[in-house]
């Protein structure tokens, strides 16, 4: 039997404040458990909320960003359960009056297809602790430094329809809230969280399927996974007849295993009613207008851009414009590099394997975009050949040097481009390599002789010593074989 696939996202955005959603505890990562945790976080008896400004700032930014309508009038709920890392008994949250009303994201295929993704709604709310499984002795430990830290939560409409769709949403995502500055990004940190929701139907139908929910997947890597185990758990199911169970599920993307978490709570579920502590939130036009001037060039904006400014294609302007961050280093070597197609060439290439590679972000690289762009501008005028950049690459990756030219001093890389020199070593070479000379004479088909050049020219590279101007050698060669 054949199926359509049917996906929904719901994503957590963890703001980039400095403090808490209604405390004044510092969110900043890494600190020692149970540090930033403080009796407003709680809900200690006593002790009352005060809503984060910022954090509606950062909301309204977003709602702009995707098109959304902004929930004039914002109200909070507390939503009732108690899960061992929230252990004020409930979460604070928004249902009926979200911050972000409907919007859209409009993501980019392969073979050049789009789709327009639609934002069911986006709410504020606080984030939870986290439970520790580790190093203590069969027991659970619980830090709740996270509590409190403010999010958004993404909802979209069951718009998607594949893996590729919607690894493509998450990526288009990230890149715009990190782009945005409302989040830093980082997954590996728990900054940005997908929970995917999946059903099937028979193709064709209307009538969607019993949805499951995978929560808390932190890589696209694992997203895609996550969604192919489902997809393949479900089938198997329903074609032996059985039925789905509706569930929130949790992935093992290291052994490709998931197993049900609990049954999947409906609304009514969780009790909600207006949190009686805080007041709605009412947003004038100056607040959203005061939001609109803060916001940032976005990478649909940044991508055009790069291809008006810099002559980029499409593929490549879209990889170096989804990350904030790649941009703004690509900018910087394009800025020094004389030739932008080139300059994108080695971000996207050299430094972006090196930082896969190493698992670094490109902040943490330990080379610099001027750096990069000064070694392109010695590609670009002859001064260095590709294989001696790669060298002068390595050497500023690893310290050995702050300046391309002063390596390529150091190292002897300089490419030679005397053309009176490179004619002598033509020379030598033709005269030693006689019978390959007679051959290329010989053969009467052009597309061969341009292939049987290349036999030439690694005696050449060796008597230049890898220094000759590959480009030069050429011309020189094609002189004289032709002449």
């Amino acid at each position: 039997m054949q199926w359509d696939i049917v996906i929904g996202l719901e994503i957590h955005v963890q703001l980039a404040t400095k403090t808490k959603i209604f405390s004044g505890s510092s969110t900043a990562f890494g600190a020692e458990p149970n540090t930033q945790a403080s009796a407003v976080d709680l809900a200690m008896p006593g002790t009352l909320p005060v809503p984060n400004e910022q954090a509606f700032r950062y909301a309204v930014m977003f709602g702009l960003a995707v098109n959304a309508e902004i929930g004039r009038r914002s109200v909070f709920d507390r939503k009732n359960y108690f899960y061992p890392d929230l252990p004020k008994g409930y979460q604070t949250t928004q249902l009926d009056h979200p911050i972000v009303g409907p919007g859209f994201v409009d993501v980019d295929l392969a073979n050049g297809r789009s789709k327009r993704v639609r934002i069911h709604h986006a709410h504020l709310e606080e984030d939870a602790g986290k439970s520790l499984h580790e190093d203590f002795h069969g027991m659970t430990g619980i830090d709740l430094n996270r509590a409190g830290t403010p999010l958004i939560e993404i909802v979209t409409e069951p718009d998607m329809n594949s893996a590729e769709e919607a690894v493509a949403f998450a990526k288009k995502l990230h890149s715009l809230v990190s782009s945005l500055g409302i989040c830093d990004g980082d997954m590996s940190q728990g900054s940005l969280r997908f929970d995917v929701n999946i059903s099937l139907k028979p193709k064709g139908s209307n009538e969607l399927g019993t949805r499951t929910e995978t929560k808390n997947l932190n890589s696209f890597r694992f997203m895609e996974q996550a969604i192919a185990h489902e997809v393949e758990r479900q089938m198997d199911i329903l074609e032996d007849g059985g039925r789905i169970i509706q569930e929130t599920r949790l992935y093992n993307g290291d052994r490709d295993e998931s197993r049900s978490m609990r049954s999947k709570e409906e609304a009514n579920d969780y009790r909600y009613f207006p949190c009686p502590d805080l007041l709605p939130v009412v947003i004038d036009d100056a607040f959203i207008e005061s939001a609109r001037d803060l916001l940032p060039e976005l990478p649909d904006d940044r991508k055009a851009r790069f291809k008006e400014q810099f002559g980029l294609n499409d593929y490549d302007a879209r990889l170096l414009s989804d990350d904030a961050r790649l941009a703004a280093f690509f900018e910087e070597a394009a800025s020094h590099g004389k030739d932008a197609k080139l300059a994108a060439n080695w971000v996207l290439g050299e430094f972006s394997a090196r930082l896969n590679a190493e698992d670094k972000a490109v902040t943490q690289a330990p080379i610099t975009g001027t750096q990069l762009g000064q070694l392109v501008a010695r590609i670009a005028d002859n001064t260095v050949s590709s294989s001696g950049a790669k060298k002068v690459f390595e050497a500023l990756w690893n310290g050995d040097g702050n300046n391309a030219d002063a390596i390529i001093e150091a190292q002897g890389l300089k490419q030679v481009s005397d053309t009176g020199a490179l004619e002598q070593m033509v020379d030598e070479v033709l005269a030693g390599m006689p019978d390959q000379v007679a051959q290329y004479h010989q053969e009467t088909d052009t597309k061969k002789q341009k292939k049987m050049l290349g036999g030439f020219m690694g005696p050449l590279m060796k008597a230049s010593k890898g220094q000759g101007n590959p480009k030069l050698f050429t011309e020189i060669l094609l002189k004289k074989l032709n002449g």
